[in-house]
C-alpha cells in the first residue's frame, strides 16, 4: 500500500496585530474553511448533500468527500463522510498546552506587526492536485483578517518539504512573484503483510496537540494499543481507498487487532486538556478536548512501526483538519 502526500511550510508575516486564540487551528481552519467555500463553490447557500455538483466540486472533495454506496471497505457504508484529504498544522508557541489556568487558556496571543509564523499544510493523494486553491486562499483569508479584531497578514512565501532531496526544504511558492513551482511527491510505502515477531520493545507516543479518539461510540481516556492501532488502520486504509486509488487495502484487520490486544501500557502521563471554537456554520460553540502528553506501550512492537510512522505524518483520531492528533514516536529496543 502507497500512500502519496506533500508536506508545506506557510510563512505569513502580520500586516496588523493578530489576535489569536490559545490554540490556533480553529482560527486558521475556520478561516480557510469559509474562504475556500466562497472561492469555489457556485451554489454556496447550498448543502453539500443536495448538491448536484458535489461529484466534480472540489470543496466538496476537500470538505465533504462523499462515500461511493457500493464502497465495501471497514463499514463505509456506515458513515457519510470520509478522512479530508488535507492536515493543518497550526502553529504552535512553546509549552503550547502546559498552562493550568483557565484565564490564561481563554487570553488571546497576540502577533505583532511586522512578525512572521509558519503553520504547515499537509496534502494527501489527489489534494496534491489543488495546491494553488491553497495558496490563493490562504492569500485571501490573509486580506480579509484572522482574530478576534482581523487582523490582516500577507502571505511571504510556500516551502515543500522534500524527503527524496538532501535540502530540508524548497520554496515552492514566493508572495511577491506569484509563481508556484510543483515539488515532488513524498511515498509512504506501508507492507500488506503483517507478522508478529515476538520481539519485545518499548513504543513511546508524545501527543504534541490533542488526541480525539471515540471506541465504542464513547471518547477515550485510556488508549489502550489496539484502540489507537484500529484508528490508524481506519484511518489510513479509508485515505488510500478514496485518495491514493482507490484500491481495497489487503490487511488482515483481524490478526492486527487481535496482535495489537497484546500490547501493554507501561506507563501514562496523559491528561485531557479542553479547549473550544466557534462554528460561525453551525453558530456554536463546540468542545474539542483531548488527550495531551506522553505514553509507553510494551510488547512485540516492530509489526506496527509502519503504521505508527504513517500516523506520525498523517496525525491521528478526530478532526486532523485542525491540528489535533499530532504526535512524535520513539522506539526502544
Amino acid at each position: 500500500m502507497k500512500i502519496y502526500y506533500q508536506k508545506y511550510t506557510f510563512i505569513i508575516e502580520a500586516v496588523d496585530s493578530l489576535y489569536l486564540p490559545y490554540y490556533k487551528g480553529s482560527t486558521f481552519r475556520g478561516g480557510f474553511g469559509n474562504v475556500f467555500r466562497k472561492i469555489v463553490c457556485p451554489l454556496r447557500r447550498m448543502e453539500c448533500l443536495d448538491c448536484l455538483l458535489r461529484l466534480k466540486c472540489i470543496y466538496a472533495y476537500i470538505f465533504e468527500t462523499p462515500s461511493q454506496e457500493d464502497a465495501e471497505i471497514l463499514n463505509m457504508h456506515k458513515y457519510e463522510k470520509v478522512p479530508h484529504p488535507f492536515v493543518l498544522e497550526p502553529p504552535l508557541t512553546e509549552n503550547e498546552f502546559s498552562l493550568s489556568s483557565e484565564i490564561e487558556k481563554k487570553q488571546d496571543r497576540v502577533i505583532q506587526q511586522g512578525r512572521k509564523i509558519e503553520f504547515n499544510l499537509i496534502l494527501i493523494g489527489k489534494a496534491t492536485e489543488y495546491l494553488p486553491y491553497f495558496i490563493y486562499t490562504f492569500e485571501e483569508l490573509g486580506k480579509i483578517g484572522i482574530g478576534k479584531k482581523r487582523g490582516r497578514y500577507k502571505l511571504n512565501e510556500v516551502k515543500l518539504l522534500d524527503d527524496t532531496t538532501n535540502s530540508d526544504k524548497i520554496t515552492v511558492y514566493h508572495g511577491v512573484e506569484k509563481v508556484i513551482r510543483y515539488g515532488r511527491i513524498s511515498e509512504i510505502n506501508i507492507p500488506d503483510n503483517f507478522k508478529a515477531t515476538g520481539k519485545l520493545s518499548e513504543l513511546i507516543i508524545q501527543f504534541q496537540t490533542p488526541l480525539r479518539i471515540k471506541y465504542n461510540r464513547d471518547l477515550v481516556v485510556y488508549p489502550e494499543f489496539h484502540i489507537l492501532i484500529r484508528n490508524l488502520v481506519r484511518r489510513i486504509g479509508l485515505l488510500y481507498y478514496f485518495h491514493c486509488g482507490g484500491k481495497k487495502p489487503t490487511w488482515d484487520f483481524r490478526a492486527i487487532i487481535e496482535h495489537a490486544q497484546r500490547i501493554e501500557i507501561k506507563d501514562s502521563k496523559l491528561k485531557w486538556f479542553d479547549w473550544e471554537r466557534y462554528s460561525s456554520r453551525q453558530n456554536t460553540r463546540m468542545k474539542l478536548g483531548g488527550l495531551i502528553g506522553k505514553i509507553i506501550y510494551r510488547g512485540d512492537i516492530e509489526p506496527f512501526i509502519p503504521i505508527i510512522k504513517t500516523g506520525e505524518i498523517l496525525h491521528a483520531g478526530k478532526n486532523t483538519t485542525f491540528g489535533l492528533g499530532k504526535y512524535k514516536i520513539e522506539i526502544d529496543n
